[in-house]
């Protein structure tokens, strides 16, 4: 102690310490960095100026070479801040600690596996308490000189706006002498087969039954010349990435439009649109469960790239389930139609048996996931897909990293244990997260009897926007998954699905169904049900070894929905065969 400066409370703690060892016989430890340790607690700093950890619990670190750290973060509700003691070696929340020397604890906003937080580090005592934020400059004092400079500017500015008009202008007057040269070509010769003009483009994307019977030439679409005449109409949804807009596509030959979704990502955000514009440039990608791409463009004036694709009016699933109770059919068809999309989004070959490459979602979740206007699903947002090319390496595989949403994370995804030598382990995490979103139709189908408020698969078990630690605990630790009541039961078709899901999120991948099957076991479901129906109806039809169970006086409830899933699981395994 005589060796280095310490304050008066450090002093007296080494004081206190070296009393009970003296005074108990235990062996003196060497003291370590003296820090402020509460872990996570509310708080009332706005990340603005100087703040507080009002944490009132001092810690000696357990390590020589450990620092002080805290953590800020905003979320929905508040704010939070975090103190501990770190090994500036060793990542935290997925970052490194670049400032662990210094004496005062700046923070600085980095991005974390939990989401955007502001931390610092120090090696001073106690100096994670006091937070210092970035200061706000304030605005300098009028100036009489600024008017003089603005006025001085005036014309410049005058002629700068004359400027771009006249740009404007010549813009808008070449691209209507391009529309007329590009009409009065295509009156000239013959339209080629499978062709197809901007106002086809736009009845195919709008309509949902004609987009459906004419989604082969979806994908085909391309130009290169003037970008689209879009305008921008209304901001319907906003993600990581990008943000996406209901949009007016004007027609080339009159003052008609129609309605387009226009996903705009900014410049910094370039590798994902390409990601994106990638996997729906590939014709095989073209399925009816599948969002229609129309174009990709890139806006190098406003720095921007767009993707534009089919715009849907009932929205995503989540905002669906939210507003809406299903009913069984449309639980039925919603759930068949998700599968068959997942199912031919992993599919190697297509319906006509040419070889395709299989394509992992690898963020699917509710709010990923569209409702078409009769009411099927389809698959949306492949910012993080990935094409399972044969040429790919192992190393390609596991530079893929750690990606998608930590709430429908596999649990193999969870731990980072992936199989990298079986491209099959890929799909199988889609698989469990198709299973959680099939646990949310179901919760809201009024088939189960009483229906809840719409809550997210595990729900209040974890916070809005759980990080990965937290759900390694739930998912993991605890081996948990979403509650399935037996009232849930009581409807026969309600059990398969649940048996169904159940199979789907198993904890270990290899059993783990696949998407083809759970597509066949829901669209065989209803035609089994009729059959046990109708065959109950009349005692002659029923066989022998059907009444054998009635005789133990197990309820013919129950005697139905093991029927069910007996033939559906025979009848999977031979698709599965094929």
């Amino acid at each position: 102690v005589s060796q280095h400066y310490c304050s008066p409370k450090k002093l007296a703690l080494y004081i206190a310490i070296l009393f009970c060892v003296c005074s108990t016989g235990i062996p003196f430890l060497p003291l370590h960095q003296l820090c402020r340790f509460c872990d996570l607690r509310l708080s009332s700093c706005s990340g603005a100026g100087t703040c507080m950890s009002n944490c009132n619990i001092t810690s000696i670190c357990l390590q020589a070479f450990e620092v002080c750290v805290a953590i800020w973060r905003k979320n929905e509700t508040g704010f939070s801040i975090e103190t501990l003691c770190h090994d500036p070696s060793k990542p935290l929340y997925g970052i490194m600690l670049d400032d662990s020397r210094n004496a005062t604890c700046e923070m600085k906003e980095k991005n974390t596996t939990s989401g955007m937080a502001h931390v610092c580090s120090c090696n001073e005592e106690e100096c994670n308490d006091k937070l210092l934020f970035s200061p706000i400059i304030n605005k300098p004092p009028d100036d009489p000189l600024v008017y003089v400079i603005l006025v001085s500017l005036l014309p410049l500015l005058v002629m700068g706006i004359v400027v771009v008009g006249m740009l404007y202008w010549y813009r808008s007057y070449r691209q209507r002498m391009l529309n007329q040269e590009w009409e009065s070509s295509m009156k000239k010769r013959k339209p080629k087969a499978g062709g197809l003009d901007c106002s086809d483009a736009c009845a195919i994307m709008m309509d949902d039954d004609r987009s459906d019977s004419s989604s082969t030439h979806a994908n085909n679409l391309n130009h290169n010349t003037e970008p689209l005449p879009i305008d921008l109409d209304l901001l319907v949804g906003k993600g990581r990435f990008a943000q996406v807009y209901k949009a007016k596509l004007k027609q080339t030959t009159s003052e008609q439009f129609e309605t387009v979704a226009v996903k705009i990502f900014p410049d910094e955000e370039y590798a994902s649109w390409k990601n994106e514009k990638d996997i729906f440039s590939n014709t095989d990608l073209r399925h009816e469960n599948i969002l229609h791409f129309l174009t990709a463009e890139e806006r190098k004036l406003e720095k921007q790239y767009w993707l534009i694709t089919a715009f849907h009016p009932r929205g995503n699933l989540q905002e669906y389930l939210t507003r809406h109770v299903i009913s069984w059919e449309e639980l039925h068809v919603l759930g068949s139609s998700l599968a068959r999309g997942v199912a031919h989004l992993h599919s190697d070959r297509l319906a006509c048996g040419r070889p395709k490459v299989p394509i992992v979602h690898r963020d699917l979740k509710s709010s990923n996931i569209l409702v078409k206007n009769d009411l099927t699903c389809c698959l949306c947002d492949f910012g993080l897909a990935l094409c399972l090319d044969s040429s790919l390496s192992v190393d390609d595989l596991a530079n893929s990293g750690q990606v998608g949403t930590a709430r429908y994370m596999a649990p193999e995804v969870l731990e980072a244990r992936l199989n990298l030598e079986n491209i099959e382990s890929f799909k199988q995490t889609d698989i469990y997260s198709m299973a959680l979103v099939l646990w949310e139709m179901t919760s809201r189908c009024e088939a189960i009897g009483e229906v809840k408020e719409y809550e997210p698969a595990y729900g209040s078990k974890v916070r809005e926007h759980p990080c990965v630690e937290s759900m390694k605990d739930n998912v993991l630790r605890d081996r948990g998954r979403p509650e399935i009541p037996d009232t849930w039961l009581r409807h026969q078709g309600v059990a398969v699905i649940c048996a169904t899901i159940k199979e789907c999120w198993d904890h270990d991948p290899e059993a783990r169904l696949t998407a083809h099957c759970v597509a066949e076991r829901i669209s065989e479901m209803e035609d089994e049900l009729d059959k046990l129906s109708s065959r109950s109806s009349s005692a002659e039809k029923i066989p022998e070894e059907l009444k054998i169970p009635m005789e133990v006086e197990i309820p013919e409830k129950e005697v139905k929905i093991t029927e069910i899933q007996d033939i559906i699981a025979v009848d999977c395994s031979v698709s599965d065969k094929k």
